[in-house]
């Protein structure tokens, strides 16, 4: 043994110590793993060791990013971010109509333009997909859909419920991003 540790520059002290603590079981590094692991799933499996040690720091542990890590490795655990969705394209491109809007947010009366937007919220493994239509003179929701496929249908629902709730109001600007997160990439 003298001559391993003479080998790799280690005091035969340390060697013998290190060799000591093999089969102790640390029961505070044990609990904070615990704790950890809590926090993590918490996340969703999105904190990484930066975030896991404020949290841990938080309740008052004192925990470094790289104490965080260590703990991370030992638990079996990994940071996963979540990836954006993407929308699937129908391969259709919509036609481009004028940009009437002009940025002008501010309306001066009720029924006078209408916006519309789609976004997404994700139920388990699928997506629902929800379309709103607002009355920017109000900044109110006047009509609303939601389905499991992105389509005109989706769209045309929640703007056939603004019509109806409305009163079915003659000349509305309806502006809306015809559909470009599509093309995102």
């Amino acid at each position: 043994m003298t001559d391993c540790c003479r080998v790799f520059e280690v005091n035969r002290s340390s060697y013998y110590a290190w060799r000591q603590r093999q089969g102790e079981i640390n029961l505070k590094r044990e609990a904070l793993k615990v704790v950890l692991v809590k926090y993590h799933k918490a996340s969703r499996g999105s904190a990484g060791a930066r975030t896991l040690s404020e949290d841990l720091r938080g309740a008052g542990h004192q925990v470094g990013r790289y104490m965080a890590r260590s703990l991370m490795k030992e638990a079996g655990i990994a940071s996963r971010q979540r990836r954006p969705h993407k929308y699937k394209s129908s391969g259709v491109e919509s036609l481009v109509a004028e940009h009437e809007l002009e940025r002008e947010f501010y309306v001066a009366d009720i029924n006078k333009v209408w916006c519309a937007d789609i976004t997404y919220i994700q139920l388990g493994k699928r997506w629902l997909y929800f379309s709103v239509v607002l009355d920017l003179f109000a900044r109110r929701v006047v009509g609303w859909s939601y389905s499991l496929v992105a389509d005109a249908t989706l769209a045309s629902e929640s703007l056939r419920m603004a019509v109806e709730l409305r009163g079915r109001p003659k000349g509305v600007l309806f502006h809306s991003d015809q559909g470009c997160q599509v093309h995102q990439p």
